[in-house]
């Protein structure tokens, strides 16, 4: 559905994209995750058409991206650009008719993506009174009106609560599974990618670092489990698991050390006899750690992408 190749764009002498090149299948949940300036708005903008590439080419639906394919791509923004004093029909009316749907088609497609985000009963109330899931929602229902094969969701959850992030993960889920759209996510929360996408891309300073499934980019993490203590000795600590052949790690302020094998808590205990231990606690290989490692350069990229 979409194809990046060789993707480079430069602004003011700063490199912003440097030969990135990605496929998204037919109907597959796509993550692109990166720090902040790694280059996933400008890729953004340049599969929209907002910006034109200094080398590469962007196909959407095997055609170069371009007028023809602009009504096949649906955005969702990540600030919402909606008409605070229209109301949800209304807005939804407005972006219609630039998408320029038929007349006849228009209101049905407006009840039914009203009706997708959970709001017909919120058709008639202005934007400014909706709280900021429902905001969030009706942007959502903005970038699908018109139908599009490939939808780009920039940091859909950004800001919203516990219960009105569930709420958007679950209408991406329905439009990935029910309706077969392609879906490009970049978002800064971890599990939110873990959680909906079939695979994940990871950039940095314009390159992609590594791709895969959840299962793949695990592979890149020689441990079975992430081992995270709190002691008041942790050269001790760490000195101990170096003779176990746990390898540390320095987790934002969390010192963890990745085990190998599969053992049991009390075996675990065992190995850091005499080390004073305050806490411990396991968890599975998580994409954050992933992440981590990735971006900050700590384990190998994987060569075979060709990003120089």
């Amino acid at each position: 559905m979409l194809s990046i190749r060789n993707l480079s764009k430069t602004y003011r002498g700063r490199q912003a994209l440097q030969n990135l090149s990605l496929d998204i299948l037919p109907g597959e949940v796509y993550g692109l995750l990166g720090p902040n300036g790694a280059g996933k708005t400008t890729t953004i903008n340049l599969i929209c058409g907002l910006l034109q590439a200094d080398e590469g080419q962007v196909l959407v639906n095997n055609q170069v991206a371009g007028s023809a394919t602009k009504p096949w791509i649906g955005v969702m923004p990540q600030e919402n650009l909606l008409y605070r004093s229209l109301t949800c029909e209304e807005n939804l009316q407005f972006f219609a008719k630039i998408y320029g749907l038929p007349r006849r088609r228009r209101s049905l497609r407006i009840q039914d993506c009203l009706a997708a985000v959970s709001l017909s009963d919120r058709a008639h109330t202005p934007v400014e009174n909706l709280s900021g899931g429902m905001q969030r929602r009706l942007s959502l229902a903005v970038a699908i009106v018109h139908s599009p094969k490939l939808l780009i969701l920039d940091e859909p959850t950004t800001g919203l609560d516990i219960e009105a992030r569930h709420e958007v993960w679950n209408l991406i889920r329905l439009l990935s599974r029910e309706q077969g759209m392609t879906i490009l996510l970049t978002t800064h929360l971890l599990d939110e990618a873990e959680r909906l996408c079939q695979r994940i891309g990871i950039i940095k300073q314009g390159q992609l670092l590594t791709e895969g499934t959840l299962p793949d980019l695990r592979q890149r993490i020689p441990a079975c489990e992430i081992m995270t203590v709190e002691t008041k000795e942790p050269e001790a600590a760490i000195a101990r698991a170096q003779e176990l052949g746990f390898t540390p790690r320095r987790y934002g302020s969390e010192l963890a050390f990745w085990v190998p094998d599969e053992l049991e808590l009390r075996d675990l205990l065992a190995r850091f006899d005499g080390v004073p231990l305050d806490a411990i606690s396991r968890s599975p290989v998580k994409l954050e750690h992933i992440y981590l490692e990735v971006t900050q350069g700590t384990i190998q990229t994987e060569e075979a992408i060709e990003v120089e």
